[in-house]
């Protein structure tokens, strides 16, 4: 198969070192992995490495055979363009500024951005507004860069279908900003999922392969540690619509691994499981 298979960092144990991350992603039959910059301090603090931390970083991803072309970067959780507070979008716009400059020197083409306008606040029209005005000046950052900014389909209402993604697209129409669809995500909210990859498929960037539970009446869905044929997502379905679409980009398989007394045969089990599905979609 000619399209990559990626992993998450985060699927793989905290304690090792990069590259033993990259040996545990080989040896699992990954072929790439994509970089974490979440709301921890550790991981937000990586933006602030020196030229040379970056420059051994993309070196050993580089001689493992397993490059890093993608971050993501859900560090916005905690300082989102769309808070109230405009230190806190002082904070968001130099956050995002600081990520466009890491993967310059990294190697990474391609920052991941998750579809929340706040997190922990309320979301409101003055909220998504915000949102909004940030996001463009983020688009002129990335087309400086030329990095692109891929818009993760989500667990919350605000950016839940790549119909949604459209609508924000028609306000934000740099060509630096794409999709990266969830196909857990896109499933659990009940979406025509094969309708979406389609009126998408000009802009999706990455797929995350995911497992998830469905949104119900009285259920709010789960998003996260559902091993896979455990939740409502029909990946077969999703690969061959997307096989007929004829896209050609990456798969990243998104799981967590905490929990899981062998995480490194884990991540080979779902590299296994994901790759059958793919073949059945038609993805030889």
């Amino acid at each position: 198969m000619d399209n990559p298979v990626g992993i998450y960092e985060k699927a793989l144990p905290k304690h090792l070192s990069w590259s033993e991350r990259f040996a545990a992603a080989r040896n699992a039959g990954y072929d790439f992995l994509e970089l974490s910059v979440d709301e921890t301090p550790e991981r937000m603090a990586r933006l602030d490495w020196s030229l040379a931390e970056r420059l051994d970083f993309f070196r050993q991803s580089r001689e493992a055979g397993i490059p890093v072309p993608s971050m993501c970067l859900s560090g916005h959780r905690k300082i989102p363009f769309g808070s109230a507070d405009p230190a806190i979008r002082k904070q968001a716009a130099d956050f995002m500024e600081k990520a466009i400059r890491f993967a310059c020197d990294t190697g990474i083409r391609v920052i991941q951005l998750a579809g929340y306008d706040v997190y922990y606040e309320p979301s409101t029209r003055a909220s998504r507004e915000r949102y909004i005005e940030g996001m463009e000046k983020a688009l002129e950052v990335a087309a400086q860069h030329q990095v692109m900014l891929g818009l993760e389909i989500m667990d919350t209402p605000f950016q839940n279908s790549i119909t949604r993604y459209l609508k924000l697209k028609e306000r934000l129409p740099s060509p630096w900003f794409k999709v990266y669809p969830d196909l857990g995500n896109l499933t659990a909210w009940g979406n025509d999922v094969a309708h979406e990859l389609e009126i998408g498929i000009d802009h999706i960037v990455g797929v995350h392969v995911k497992e998830t539970k469905a949104v119900g009446p009285d259920f709010p869905g789960a998003f996260r540690d559902i091993p896979f044929g455990e939740g409502c997502v029909d990946f077969v379905h999703c690969f061959q619509t997307l096989k007929s679409l004829r896209y050609a980009g990456p798969f990243l398989i998104e799981m967590w691994t905490e929990k899981a007394a062998d995480p490194l045969a884990e991540i080979a089990k779902a590299r296994q499981w994901v790759g059958e599905r793919l073949t059945q979609g038609g993805y030889e």
